[in-house]
């Protein structure tokens, strides 16, 4: 493998780190243009959350596709002719005039969310095991792209109307597609891994999906990762009906979320680096467990009958209050993503794009199921915190699942004696990926 130059991997972060962002802002231009559009067309709230939500639908199914492709053929040109499908979608949308067709043409929109595997098997590749961390996290900082449409789309939404505003997202990205295949190289491990991609089957690449150790990874990321996509939609509505807000007062809080929630990923994935992923998961579980319990609690009046009469008094959590719980919650949330995008390359070095696009295929679910889902509870309960309650069981299940694999990893290595690794699963053999293990062997795995 030839060692790429400080410059050659500044280049190729730079690239697809701005490519990405502009892929998040597309992926979530529902979050503005949908609330215009449930005007236009009188929607429900389970209406705006399933049109809020099909992008993402799309942008999580793809990632496993596109993370084989992205194995195979290299990320230069799966990213670029990526990108100029989405824009054609975006563009294509705007012609839309019932809501079938709406839903129709948020599934092409959705393809913008399958960039983040694209862009991960692309950046991981120019660096060196010890900077993946950090270079993954840079990249991830893309996420900010939710904030870019949270705080400029209301305002081109107002001025040109939402078909405009679509409009101008897919001249950019076309422009940034076209930029892309033009600028970007091909990754230095590229021709050895279209080489080993060809001698194996489908089947050999998806092996790894055979360890339960996936599928946990994958439930952190439908939290860390689905709930901040589901919340980066869902906040502006919120906003709006809980506290009375305008739309560009909204979309401007809401990217006070979404800015801290994706630039802090950084220090996540240095964080993860010099800390351990361990150590950064449980602090963004514990962290996510309080705020999301804090943020279900609906305003509520209680009357207590004292001995002089009764006593009442008002429990609600106000607009500075939630600000900064929010923020807090983005802020951790932050963390965990780049502390789950840490594992992969580390336990399944040769499947990056495969188990990657598994793991953002299901925590890209998470934004689709969510938003849809807090929609159906504003209906059913009539409650507007409930979708922080939901949020609340899901982290509190992630929490005490990956406690436990950890605390049985740990009995290997105090059998052992030691402590090898801060990521548990690697302190025994018989525990780590390649599969290459007995089947006695696999069913220890956790």
């Amino acid at each position: 493998m030839i060692v790429p130059t400080k410059t050659q991997q500044h280049r190729a972060l730079g690239l697809s780190t701005l490519a990405f962002t502009l892929c998040f802002a597309v992926w979530t231009i529902f979050s503005i243009i949908g609330i215009r559009i449930a005007e236009d067309l009188g929607l429900s709230d389970t209406q705006l959350g399933l049109l809020m939500a099909t992008p993402i639908l799309t942008g999580s199914i793809s990632r496993l596709f596109l993370g084989i492709w992205t194995d195979r053929y290299g990320g230069r040109w799966v990213f670029g002719i990526l990108m100029l499908t989405t824009a054609a979608c975006v563009y294509l949308l705007t012609f839309a005039t019932t809501y079938p067709m709406l839903l129709v043409g948020a599934l092409g929109v959705g393809l913008a969310g399958g960039s983040f595997i694209v862009g991960v098997a692309y950046a991981a590749a120019w660096f060196e095991p010890a900077r993946q961390g950090t270079a993954l996290g840079i990249f991830g900082a893309g996420n900010v792209g939710s904030a870019v449409t949270n705080f400029g789309a209301p305002f081109l939404l107002v001025a040109l109307g939402w078909e405009a505003t679509a409009q101008v997202y897919a001249t950019v990205l076309a422009i940034m597609g076209v930029a892309f295949i033009l600028l970007a190289k091909e990754d230095p491990v590229s021709a050895n891994r279209k080489k080993d991609e060809e001698q194996r089957s489908f089947l050999e690449q998806m092996a790894p999906l055979k360890d339960l150790r996936v599928w946990r990874f994958s439930l952190y990321y439908f939290f860390v990762f689905g709930a901040f996509v589901a919340l980066a939609l869902w906040l502006p509505h919120y906003l709006i009906g809980v506290y009375g807000l305008d739309i560009r007062t909204a979309g401007m809080i809401a990217a006070l979320y979404t800015i801290p929630a994706s630039l802090f990923r950084i220090l996540g994935g240095w964080m993860s680096d010099r800390f351990g992923a361990r150590r950064v998961m449980y602090w963004t579980f514990i962290a996510s467990v309080v705020s999301t319990f804090l943020l279900s609690y609906p305003p509520t009046d209680y009357i207590v009958h004292g001995i002089d009469g009764d006593i009442s008094f008002t429990l609600e959590v106000n607009l500075p209050v939630f600000i900064v719980l929010i923020f807090t919650l983005g802020f951790f949330m932050s963390l965990g993503k780049a502390a789950v995008y840490k594992h992969i390359p580390v336990y399944y070095p040769m499947h990056v794009g495969a188990v990657g696009g598994v793991v953002g295929m299901i925590g890209g679910l998470g934004g689709f199921i969510l938003p849809l889902t807090f929609g159906v509870l504003n209906d059913v309960t009539g409650i507007w915190q409930s979708n922080f309650m939901l949020m609340f069981v899901i982290v509190a299940a992630a929490l005490a699942w990956m406690h436990y694999a950890i605390r049985s990893a740990e009995r290997v290595e105090w059998a052992a004696n030691e402590e090898q690794t801060d990521l548990p699963e690697l302190a025994s053999p018989q525990l780590f990926y390649p599969l290459n293990r007995q089947p006695d062997e696999d069913k220890s795995t956790s």
